[in-house]
């Protein structure tokens, strides 16, 4: 069999490219991004830093600005509605053809993410039952996907696939909850004719899916153009809207497998049966044409749902979530600890994420398995939920957003984002440890 010919490029892509395809890649690429955003963060550079995330970009036109919000709100609301994008079709494949096919065991991570928010708003409550800092029940509510999922595939194979698509469904289930509570108790001012709007734009690719429309451009247009950009000015956060544009992404074929293999193998034949053209690197004529009917072929024999997820997930994963961690992760540590602890605001926060996820993701998770609601996921055990428990913990990227709501008070906000970080880092380091742990025979 002769080789593939070898370039010099190659010597510099190969070892980059192996580096990309290995799961943990992106866990790696996410980790160092938040250690260079801590060290900003608590460096002589630490003003800069901020003020660069706080600059304003924005559109002008005939002298009025328009979408005009910082960087930091870009990155949140833009990019990150790119990584929810990529989540929800990772999430309708799962639910059209995968582990949450099934009602029933669709209903195990819904549970469990009801759980992780209903008991971390508890905790917070029962240390904070009033004045300013009641607000903040919120905060501890929400997992972040990114950061989460990034600890769980720094374990890459160690940990069963089924336990990547609970957390997916159970993050995503989380953060539409979460952003739902933002929407209705943090949210001053939404404007239900944008929000109507978009849900408009959202019906459209809709129909579009029902009539047989592929084209990605179609999706592409109507889903940013409009969805993404009705959403973002309701005042509803964005991502519920990259989440709802992915469902809409048509997920059959329009050539079945067995005709595919048929059609394959006949244009393998006729490719065949033309005489060899190794002498010169061009191909004739009917060898392009052949090879152009496979390329069509192949084209209509993937979903475009599995097409945009496979192209959008390396930008999504070495672009998209380390310059989120990098915008999101720098938290000031210089903090004094009497002014810390002036309030339970800090302890509230820590022990909402930190133990309320565990027993609110742990415990209705057990419970609907012990009253026969929804069946244990293959290769789940209880440590494996355990430490899924423990990552749920990891609150960053809502949870930071929900403080900006929840208080005026530059104080209250510097104890709550102290209590999401220590939260988040004792609950990521913990899941690791426990799902990393080898099982005994």
């Amino acid at each position: 069999m002769t080789e593939q010919k070898q370039y010099p490029i190659d010597r510099v892509i190969y070892p980059l490219q192996r580096f990309i395809q290995q799961e943990k890649a992106g866990g790696i690429v996410l980790g160092l991004s938040v250690i260079i955003a801590l060290f900003l963060a608590n460096s002589p550079w630490s003003e800069q830093y901020f003020r660069f995330l706080e600059h304003k970009l924005g559109f002008q036109f005939d002298g009025n600005s328009f979408l005009e919000y910082s960087i930091l709100h870009w990155i949140n609301d833009g990019l990150m509605a790119i990584f929810f994008f990529v989540v929800g079709l990772e999430l309708k494949r799962e639910i059209v053809g995968g582990e949450l096919s099934s009602p029933r065991k669709a209903l195990l991570p819904i549970g469990a993410a009801l759980g992780g928010m209903l008991v971390p708003a508890l905790i917070y409550l029962s240390l904070n039952p009033s004045g300013e800092v009641h607000g903040g029940w919120g905060i501890p509510m929400a997992t972040d996907i990114a950061f989460a999922l990034g600890v769980l595939y720094l374990l890459g194979n160690k940990v069963p696939l089924s336990l990547k698509v609970f957390l997916t469904a159970l993050a995503i289930v989380d953060d539409l909850g979460a952003v739902c509570v933002i929407a209705f108790f943090y949210t001053s001012d939404i404007s239900i004719s944008s929000l109507l709007i978009g849900l408009g734009f959202v019906a459209i690719m809709l129909i579009g899916n029902k009539m047989g429309v592929r084209n990605i451009l179609f999706y592409a247009v109507l889903g940013i153009v409009g969805v993404w950009t009705a959403f973002l000015l309701s005042g509803v956060h964005a991502t519920i809207a990259s989440v709802l544009a992915a469902f809409t992404i048509p997920a059959d074929v329009e050539i079945k497998e067995n005709t595919y293999i048929q059609k394959i193998q006949h244009y393998l034949n006729k490719f065949k049966a033309i005489d060899p053209n190794d002498r010169i690197p061009t191909l004739t004529a009917e060898q392009l044409h052949i090879l152009e009917e496979v390329k069509a072929d192949t084209y209509q024999a993937i979903p475009p749902l599995q097409r945009l997820e496979h192209a959008m997930h390396p930008f999504v994963t070495f672009a998209v979530i380390p310059i989120f961690a990098l915008a999101n992760a720098g938290v000031s540590l210089a903090v004094d600890l009497e002014q810390l602890f002036s309030t339970n605001v800090a302890l509230g926060v820590a022990l909402g994420l930190l133990v309320g996820k565990v027993v609110g993701v742990v415990g209705f998770t057990l419970l609907l398995i012990k009253l026969k609601v929804a069946p244990f996921p293959n290769g789940f055990n209880r440590r494996n939920l355990f430490g899924l428990g423990l990552l749920a913990s990891i609150g960053f990227t809502m949870s930071l957003f929900v403080t900006s709501l929840a208080f005026d008070s530059t104080e209250y906000m510097a104890q709550a984002k102290i209590g999401i970080f220590t939260a988040s880092l004792i609950g990521g380091t913990l899941g690791y440890i426990v799902l990393n742990k080898k099982k005994k025979d």
